[in-house]
């Protein structure tokens, strides 16, 4: 945390709710019927016979999270509402978990309950590899690369750890409504890192801006957090970049969208599936003179925030985790949970890519 004077802090009541609150809070639609996959931490037993357990990263939650509601409630393929196979050139009679599981020697229970179940936990990415590690999960979710996490680790201690990557992010650039309505609807790269390495403290420095005087407040997630390296890694230059203008952090995505929604002098960094153009609106950033808006461009290549979404298993890949990366990965999965939750789906090539590393059928 920074140690500038208090008077640069807005004091926000009621944002720093726990990870447990906010874990069933995350998606606006309706879910398959009793089928949560929630837990509060994804904690404890890895590699359990009946549950298959995920934990760490909240902007890999929504995939997952709604991937392990659909996985529960094992619809059949009359509900095309929740799986609907033909739609995706699958020709079977199996419900949703049976097919994929199948394709692993999993037997179906021939019911409504699926093969295994699934838990979803809600941390960050490092407590989410760390548990991977540790046993106390099977997939720890990461939105950040493991070498990014680690960096001091060796070649050797990473190769552990197995990486699948489910879909990318285009990180956006948030800002108060009170600071987007008084002209910043625009960035550049360079007013960002001066933002977040504190040379610039005041929205009265940005030219854009045509409001009362107001000192930023700079929001970050948690060190440790995959979408803090990530910002760290893409936009100022090293995963551990001096970020000493930050002036509060919070834990989960969710959080960083509460805590701008409630402030007037705000700016913050989120995965792109918590913006809210209400309530937290996302800016457009210009970077090495390209544009990059939301809702337009984001997903280029050239856009320096865009980052990978990782399962990572530990030591290889079971059949059971095999099992359900299979259906978040599939044509299915990427338009269901990916495109669903609001990040890009894998393209093609990339999609095969992931499929191949996948336990032979």
């Amino acid at each position: 945390m920074s140690d500038r004077p208090a008077s640069r802090r807005t004091v926000l009541a009621g944002v720093a709710g726990t990870a447990a609150s906010l874990a069933g809070c995350i998606s606006t639609s309706p879910q398959p019927p009793g089928a949560s996959a929630a837990t509060d931490d994804g904690g404890g037993g890895g590699g359990s016979a009946t549950v298959l357990k995920l934990g760490g990263s909240s902007t890999v939650y929504p995939i997952a999270n709604r991937g392990g509601s659909f996985w529960n409630s094992n619809p059949p393929p009359s509900d095309e509402e929740y799986w609907g196979p033909s739609e995706y050139g699958i020709a079977t009679n199996e419900r949703l978990a049976d097919y994929f599981a199948s394709k692993y020697g999993f037997e179906a229970t021939g019911g409504a309950s699926p093969p295994f179940r699934v838990s979803v936990g809600l941390s960050h990415s490092g407590t989410g590899l760390e548990k991977v590690e540790a046993g106390q999960v099977d997939i720890g979710n990461a939105s950040a690369p493991v070498a990014a996490e680690f960096p001091e680790r060796s070649e050797e201690e990473l190769s552990k750890f197995t990486n699948h990557v489910v879909g990318v992010d285009a990180q956006p650039i948030v800002v108060s409504k009170e600071i987007y309505d008084a002209g910043v609807t625009e960035l550049t790269g360079e007013q960002v890192r001066a933002i977040y390495r504190g040379d610039v403290t005041s929205w009265s420095e940005i030219d854009a801006y045509d409001g009362p005087d107001r000192e930023i407040q700079a929001i970050g997630r948690s060190v440790g957090s995959g979408t803090d390296t990530a910002f760290r890694a893409n936009l100022l230059g090293s995963p551990d970049a001096d970020m000493s203008g930050v002036d509060i952090r919070r834990g989960q995505n969710q959080q960083v969208k509460a805590t701008v929604s409630r402030s007037d002098n705000a700016i913050a960094y989120m995965a792109l599936a918590f913006v809210d153009q209400q309530a937290a609106p996302a800016i457009s950033l210009t970077f090495e003179g390209t544009t990059y808006t939301p809702g337009e461009n984001l997903s280029d290549p050239g856009y320096p925030l865009a980052r990978d979404l990782h399962c990572y298993t530990w030591e290889g890949t079971s059949k059971k985790e095999a099992a359900f990366l299979h259906m978040l990965i599939s044509d299915f999965g990427q338009q269901n949970f990916v495109a669903f939750a609001g990040y890009s789906k894998l393209t093609d090539e990339r999609q095969q890519e992931e499929l191949d590393k996948l336990p032979d059928q």
